[in-house]
């Protein structure tokens, strides 16, 4: 009999796979009995131990480093996080430095990761160590919840990697994993389905090895059982795996399409003095990319298509910043490039415009700086290793340098 979350009924496959018995049915997916997952387990620790990834974090148990390594895997390549997971500990090598950083000194060693949130609820989740654990990192997993920023896949990989719980890491590399191991029909997107992988990963996960069961399905994750151009018949578990026995792999695991990216249209404003300095600004005003610099950065999005003619546009780009900058800079009337730059709701299209300030101008900003009025600051090229600037904001000076190039 088929279970309810279930495409294939198990029983057909024991005896003629490496499925030699069957086991409960677990939220609507039946699974294997505890003979084979004693081979399964074997199977699949064998080949990690063979073929694991040799990674800076899996070097020690230390509970900081794998937390540093798991909030940074997030949204990030593997390839990517090994420099900037150097570069972070060198920077901040405990918990206390991590949790008595200045800001910007903060975002700069993050810079280029992106997702500047994760890095200020860590600081905020070494905040909470320092406070209410003396310095330690919690070595329970009701208490590692409770950190700042660490939900139940990064509480899980560090309770079990670091401490030896058994508990299962639920990211989408274990639920794609799982769903092709059971033929599992429940949309991964819907967050509701989220507790029938977490009780399969409970079931699966080795009570004496749970950190190494853990990472190891990550491996197999981003190698044979990859989301597309899987290579399912050179996984240690394809004599396990039904979606592999069935031929199934692509139609594995199910998932519902997510919301379409918003358009968002801004016009980027390179604005020189006469020494050849661009006026940047700290985002404090804004929910995304907060507290980081950029280039002045005006909202279009409700007249970027009623501005038909240049004369138009830069007559409404001088109209606001005059009013939100108190300045009348004298904008080139054609733009100088062009950027775009996805975050996972939104995509900002970004053109870009080249001005000069006059001196009354720049005494005018000079003295908002001075009297603290507003975050404003003037940097030259060799002075952008002092600010902490976001992935779109080095797109904005990549763009503006080909134009400087093309230019003289």
């Amino acid at each position: 009999m088929t279970a309810v979350n279930q495409d294939i009924d198990i029983a057909a496959f024991v005896g003629k796979s490496a499925i030699v018995d069957l086991g409960p049915e677990i939220e609507g997916v039946k699974v294997w009995g505890p003979e084979t997952n004693k081979a399964f387990l074997k199977v699949f620790l064998d080949w990690y131990d063979a073929e694991s990834r040799r990674l800076p974090w899996r070097e020690s148990k230390d509970p900081y480093r794998i937390w540093i390594s798991e909030i940074m895997l997030q949204q990030t390549r593997v390839q990517t996080v090994i420099g900037y997971f150097a570069r972070f500990l060198a920077a901040f090598p405990t918990i206390k430095d991590l949790a008595e950083a200045e800001e910007d000194q903060l975002l700069k060693v993050w810079e280029g990761l992106g997702y500047y949130s994760r890095v200020r609820n860590m600081q905020t989740a070494a905040q909470q160590i320092m406070t209410d654990y003396d310095g330690v990192f919690p070595d329970q997993l009701a208490d590692i919840k409770k950190l700042k920023g660490i939900g139940p896949y990064t509480a899980g990989a560090i309770a079990s990697i670091a401490f030896g719980i058994p508990v299962p890491a639920i990211d989408g590399n274990a639920m794609r994993v799982f769903s092709r191991l059971f033929m599992i029909n429940a949309d991964i997107q819907k967050p509701a389905n989220r507790k029938i992988f977490e009780a399969i990963g409970q079931y699966l996960v080795d009570p004496e090895r749970p950190g190494d069961f853990n990472q190891a399905i990550m491996d197999l994750g981003s190698s044979y059982e990859t989301p597309k151009q899987a290579m399912p018949e050179l996984s240690p578990l394809r004599d396990f795996t039904l979606a592999t026995l069935t031929g199934t792999t692509d139609d594995y695991p199910v998932k519902s399409k997510k919301a379409k990216a918003k358009p968002v249209y801004y016009q980027a404003l390179i604005l020189k003095n006469a020494k050849g300095q661009v006026l940047i600004e700290k985002r404090t005003q804004h929910k995304l990319l907060k507290n980081m610099w950029t280039v002045p950065l005006i909202d279009v999005n409700e007249v970027h298509e009623a501005l038909q003619t240049p004369d138009e546009m830069t007559g409404y780009l001088v109209a606001e910043v005059s009013e939100n900058y108190g300045i009348q800079p004298v904008l080139m009337k054609k733009e100088i490039g062009y950027v775009k730059h996805i975050f996972t709701h939104l995509i900002w299209h970004i053109h870009l415009y080249y001005g000069q300030v006059t001196s009354q101008d720049e005494k005018h900003i000079n003295q908002m700086i001075a009297d603290g009025q507003a975050d404003y600051a003037w940097v030259a090229p060799h002075q952008f290793e002092q600010f902490a600037f976001p992935t779109v904001q080095m797109k904005i000076w990549s763009a503006y340098q080909d134009y400087d190039k093309q230019d003289k």
